[in-house]
């Protein structure tokens, strides 16, 4: 097929199909679980869903900012025509900040050294910026440590004197909050609400305050304050095993049949042949690999689901590709493949995979490789008006 550029286009090999109801959804019961505002984390392309079409369906339905790392994805952001406050929290403290101060981008400041390199393109740019004081109040990444705090106070307070900064927040990060009774969360809090009393004390007036990610949003009330940062609960998997809230996985990846032969027992299969045949079989060979975001560490533990059963992933997963022993199931070629999906068949979830890896959601779904294209499904109020899907390769 050819499109309207001239290019030779065929159908995707795989694809990650993306739910914009299942985000809608996931939205409005996030922001039905506090009082306080909700910025939509939508860095990393949204956890490799499609921060654009994130964006636009997290604000539509009730989101009021937006959360990026760096001033290239919040430039993006403004670019598409999205006006909504975006927060852009990681930076050298020697970039370039007039961009993102005259896009309106607030800036997150981690130290006297990034204070005064955004205050100093303030005053090239003639516009003031609108920062966000970070406080390491214990997850010791980001953020101004109680050490260094009431300096970094004093010099942002000069600085709004000079016209140069307003300071329109202070925040900080949990380092856990997935588990309860964690007492970690408690020494936070009381760091934080430390901080902001020597921010005031200072002269410092924040109206934002913020410190609660989706783990906090859903079992930490007292970290609501003015914002709470939803990131991974945005995108389906629950961010506390304590309490279900009713979210829905919004991606699902599959792929689908490209061969199938039949081989006898004692097959070796893939590198290594780290994979033997138990008995006569029927192998399937699905076009994605590690390329693709499939982890090559799940090579032995990973299962899909292909002809309405859960099959293993026989042998190691390859740069392009896995072999499925898919035993006498009437698998052929062409039948769809699903990686993962909202669970609703008895598939493979995002959570199996991370469990799988060794890891978390949030690494799958953001390895989620460009050779996989995305298809969105519209929210459905949205659907009935267009009645159509769009694809993004």
């Amino acid at each position: 097929m050819i499109n309207n550029g001239g290019e030779l286009t065929l159908p995707p090999l795989a694809e990650a199909v993306i739910d914009l109801d299942a985000i809608a959804h996931n939205t409005r019961v996030l922001a039905g679980l506090t009082g306080a505002d909700l910025l939509a984390v939508v860095k990393a392309d949204a956890f490799g869903h499609g921060f654009l079409d994130i964006a636009r369906t997290t604000l539509n339905v009730g989101a009021r900012w937006l959360g990026v790392t760096s001033q290239t994805e919040a430039l993006r952001l403004r670019a598409a025509g999205i006006d909504a406050p975006v927060l852009s929290w990681l930076h050298a403290p020697d970039e370039d900040f007039g961009p993102a101060i005259a896009a309106r981008i607030d800036l997150s400041v981690a130290s006297v050294a990034h204070l005064r390199g955004i205050a100093a393109a303030a005053g090239r740019t003639g516009r003031r910026a609108d920062v966000h004081l970070k406080a390491d109040t214990g997850l010791s990444r980001n953020g101004a440590t109680d050490t260094d705090w009431p300096e970094l106070v004093r010099v942002a307070r000069g600085n709004e004197l000079l016209g140069r900064i307003r300071v329109r927040g202070v925040w900080s990060h949990l380092a856990g909050g997935e588990t309860p009774g964690d007492p970690r969360d408690a020494v936070q809090l009381r760091r934080f609400d430390r901080a902001l009393e020597l921010a005031r004390a200072g002269g410092l007036t924040p109206e934002v305050r913020h410190l609660a990610n989706s783990a906090g949003l859903v079992g930490l009330p007292e970290t609501h304050f003015d914002l709470v940062r939803v990131g991974i609960a945005l995108y389906g998997p629950e961010p506390r095993a304590d309490r279900q809230v009713g979210l829905r996985p919004a991606m699902t990846v599959r792929s689908r049949v490209i061969l199938t032969k039949r081989v006898p027992a004692g097959t070796g299969i893939s590198y290594g042949h780290d994979y033997v045949a138990p008995a006569e079989t029927t192998l399937a060979l699905v076009p994605v690999g590690y390329a693709d975001g499939v982890p090559r560490i799940v090579s032995g533990r990973g299962e899909v689901w292909i002809g309405g059963r859960r099959r293993p992933i026989a042998g190691r997963v390859t740069m392009d590709q896995i072999v499925v022993d898919v035993g006498d199931l009437p698998v052929r070629t062409g039948d769809e493949v699903l990686l993962f999906g909202d669970g609703s068949r008895g598939e493979p979830v995002v959570a199996d995979w991370a469990r799988w890896a060794g890891t978390n959601p949030h690494e799958i779904f953001t390895g989620i490789g460009a050779r996989v294209a995305r298809r969105y499904l519209p929210v459905r109020s949205e659907q009935q008006n267009s009645g159509r899907e769009r694809v993004h390769v």
